[in-house]
């Protein structure tokens, strides 16, 4: 009777192993989910929506700590291409921790710099056919420069979670491969403002089939991405593009 009672108390608990239900729940086999929505991104004054909506990202932050322990949390490698005088992809989204190859497929010198939020590095100058790599060790947006060429410009979207997608020219996103649970719903623009970005942030409940979550709204202003300085802090003419002394 005594052993009966302790494992009731422990499946009311939700002790691990104590129900082979429970237990397969939080396990690989267990369902999951798409989660998916649309964003739109408006002019901050009119609030005209404009024609493409792509490159917001959206990703889910597991807020539940039996959950979150569960995720791989191994490094991945990824690249980000120097070719034609431009990085290649614009955006990259990786998880935290990921490691980032900048292969030089140019036939000249590069230089990939970032001094502004996210993580700071400067890979120096290397010539063509050569590489480097940094680890984004640091959540959130670090913005990706040339110091030679200073109309290359990209960023590199660290996020703590695997959980993530990509705005289309519609504004459609789809998550996959979502396991049931309490999330943290964020989104990020390079064109919008902190202040804008964290407001849209929301906690979703996921496990009950397809979630098709309400359209986002994400005020959005062009960034004149040229006014940027160079490694060494100083401003570019915008005729010549060389740095101002």
């Amino acid at each position: 009777m005594r052993a009966l009672l302790i494992s009731a108390l422990a499946i009311l608990l939700g002790v691990p192993g104590a129900s082979g239900r429970a237990q397969g729940d939080r396990g690989a086999g267990a369902p999951r989910w798409e989660v998916s929505g649309e964003i739109r991104l408006v002019q901050p004054k009119s609030g005209k929506r404009l024609k493409d909506a792509s490159g917001a990202v959206v990703w889910l932050v597991p807020l539940d700590r039996l959950q979150a322990v569960r995720f791989d949390s191994r490094p991945r490698t990824y690249r980000m291409v120097q070719h034609h005088k431009q990085f290649q992809p614009h955006l990259l989204v990786v998880p935290l921790g990921s490691v980032v190859v900048f292969p030089n497929l140019d036939p000249w010198f590069h230089n990939v710099f970032s001094l502004y939020r996210g993580k700071r590095f400067d890979l120096g100058l290397y010539e063509a056919g050569s590489q480097k790599q940094v680890r984004f060790d640091r959540p959130g947006p670090s913005y990706i420069f040339c110091n030679i060429h200073p109309e290359m410009m990209a960023v590199v979207l660290a996020v703590d979670t695997p959980f993530y997608a990509i705005s289309d020219r519609s504004g459609r996103w789809s998550i996959p491969g979502v396991p049931a649970g309490r999330y943290r719903l964020r989104v990020w623009h390079e064109n919008a403002t902190p202040a804008a970005l964290d407001a849209l942030g929301r906690v979703v409940e996921v496990g009950a089939g397809r979630a098709l979550l309400s359209a986002l709204a994400i005020p959005v202003t062009p960034h004149d991405w040229l006014s940027h300085t160079n490694l060494y802090g100083r401003k570019y003419d915008p005729t010549t593009l060389t740095p101002v002394y």
